[in-house]
């Protein structure tokens, strides 16, 4: 099964830095301007972190056209690239994308006909600042409580024991 072309900016911050508020978010696009394709067959997703102060493109993903019709297949290659975002917003999606989006810990989010990602980014971004979005809320908590993990300094950790054999 063909999973497409996929494109991920990744960087390191600082290690005593704290992290920002940060939601990261995926839009269902072919033209990268307009949220504008249903779920399982989007040709493409962009993907952008949203801080308070603004957002940065994150990555891109496109995937091969493929037979509509009971093939539940198309969707694994979608969902797995969004693994770690915390909302896909899409024109339209199926009851089997919803339920496997929310598994992974994705909020699937339907808008409005062609709405611009750069409209629906400020208005989140807004949300964000002000509060009382339950879903923002939501995925801004996930997220400090899995930056607090035990885990998550695991590396650091294991670079304080050095290397002596």
């Amino acid at each position: 099964m063909k999973s497409g072309r996929r494109l991920r900016l990744i960087w390191s911050a600082d290690a005593d830095m704290k992290p920002p508020r940060l939601l990261k978010l995926a839009f269902a696009s072919d033209d990268r301007l307009r949220v504008n394709q249903h779920f399982g067959s989007a040709s493409a997703f962009v993907m952008y972190s949203l801080t308070p102060q603004g957002a940065t493109i994150e990555g891109f993903g496109e995937f091969p056209e493929e037979a509509m019709d009971g093939n539940e297949d198309k969707l694994i290659a979608r969902v797995d690239f969004l693994v770690g975002c915390d909302a896909v917003f899409v024109r339209a999606i199926g009851a089997s994308a919803i339920k496997q989006l929310l598994t992974r810990g994705v909020q699937p989010i339907r808008v409005g006909e062609s709405d611009l990602i750069e409209d629906l980014l400020r208005d989140i971004s807004t949300a964000m600042s002000e509060g009382g979005v339950p879903w923002i809320e939501r995925a801004l908590a996930a997220r400090e409580k899995n930056s607090q993990s035990p885990h998550s300094d695991r590396f650091a950790a294991m670079e304080a024991e050095g290397w002596d054999g």
